[in-house]
C-alpha cells in the first residue's frame, strides 16, 4: 500500500481570504486574534496558515457518542440524566437547522452590521429550558487527575470560556433568550486502573461556565482594522510561532549572506 500523507501547502486560494467570497470569521479564528494578531494577519489577510496539528481523534469519538446520546432524549423530548442529577431543568433543544449549527463548516451565522464581518460558530448541543431560554452546551475530554468541577486560568481554559460567550452571541443575534451560564459536559479518562484491558473508564461532569459577550463588539472592530492595514500587527505575548518563524528566518538570512547564491535553501 503506498503512504500517504497530507503536504502542508502555505498558499491558499485567495477566495478563502478576507476579501474572498468563502472567507468568514470563525469562533477559533477570535480565538487565533486574541492568540496572536500577527498569525491572524498572515493566515486571514496574507493566506498562509499556520502548519495544522493532528486530529485529537479519541476527542472526536467521545464528542460523536455524546452527540447520539443526547439526540436520543431530543427525540424523545426527555430530560439526559446527567442535566437531572445536576438539577437543570432542560431539555436537548430540537430545531431544523441544529445540524447545520453543528456542522463546523457552516454553523451558526450572523453579519455584524458595524463591522459587516460574518461571523460563524459550531456549536456541539443546545438545550431549552421551559420558557424557551437556551442553554449553550459543549463537549471536552481529557485526563486529569480528579474530579473536573470547575475551569481554572489556563489559556485552554479562557478560550472554552470565549468560546460559549460567542455561541451565546451569535444565538442572540438570531433573536434567541439565552442562559448567560453555559456547560462544558466534560469526559474525564481515569489513569487510575491496574490494566488497560481494551477500556477507558470516564468520569463525566457538568462544568458551569459564566459567559461575558460584552468583549466581542471590540474584538470585532479590533479584528476589522487589522484586516484593513497594510501593517503587520504585534506578535501575540505566548505565540510560539512567530519566534520561531523570526529564528529561522535569521538564520537562513544568514546563510545566504555567507554563501550567496550558490546556496539554494
Amino acid at each position: 500500500m503506498a503512504e500517504f500523507y497530507k503536504k502542508y501547502n502555505p498558499d491558499r486560494s485567495p477566495e478563502w481570504n478576507y476579501g474572498g467570497a468563502k472567507w468568514k470569521l470563525s469562533r477559533s479564528k477570535i480565538d487565533a486574534f486574541i492568540e496572536c494578531p500577527r498569525c491572524f494577519y498572515l493566515d486571514n489577510k496574507l493566506g498562509t496558515k499556520r502548519p495544522g496539528m493532528p486530529s485529537f481523534n479519541l476527542n472526536i469519538a467521545v464528542d460523536a457518542l455524546f452527540k447520539k446520546e443526547f439526540d436520543i432524549h431530543r427525540t424523545a423530548g426527555s430530560q439526559h440524566p446527567l442535566c437531572e442529577k445536576y438539577g437543570i431543568d432542560a431539555v436537548p433543544f430540537a430545531h431544523p437547522d441544529l445540524e447545520a449549527w453543528r456542522d463546523p463548516f457552516i454553523g451558526i451565522t450572523y453579519r455584524d452590521p458595524e463591522t459587516n464581518l460574518l461571523v460563524s460558530g459550531g456549536v456541539d448541543d443546545l438545550w431549552v429550558k421551559p420558557d424557551g431560554t437556551l442553554i449553550v452546551a459543549d463537549y471536552k475530554a481529557t485526563s486529569k487527575d480528579g474530579t473536573i468541577e470547575g475551569l481554572g486560568d489556563s489559556p485552554w481554559e479562557m478560550q472554552y470560556t470565549r468560546q460559549l460567550g460567542v455561541y451565546r452571541w451569535l444565538l442572540e443575534r438570531n433573536g434567541f433568550n439565552v442562559d448567560p451560564t453555559g456547560y462544558l459536559v466534560y469526559a474525564n479518562a481515569s489513569k487510575d486502573e491496574d490494566v488497560f484491558d481494551d477500556m477507558l473508564t470516564f468520569e463525566t461532569t457538568l462544568v458551569p461556565v459564566p459567559t461575558e459577550v460584552d468583549w466581542i463588539s471590540g474584538t470585532l472592530h479590533a479584528i476589522k482594522a487589522t484586516l484593513e492595514s497594510e501593517k503587520l500587527p504585534p506578535v501575540g505575548k505566548a505565540c510560539e510561532f512567530c519566534p520561531y518563524r523570526e529564528a529561522a528566518g535569521k538564520k537562513i538570512q544568514a546563510v545566504y549572506r555567507a554563501h550567496g547564491n550558490a546556496t539554494r535553501i
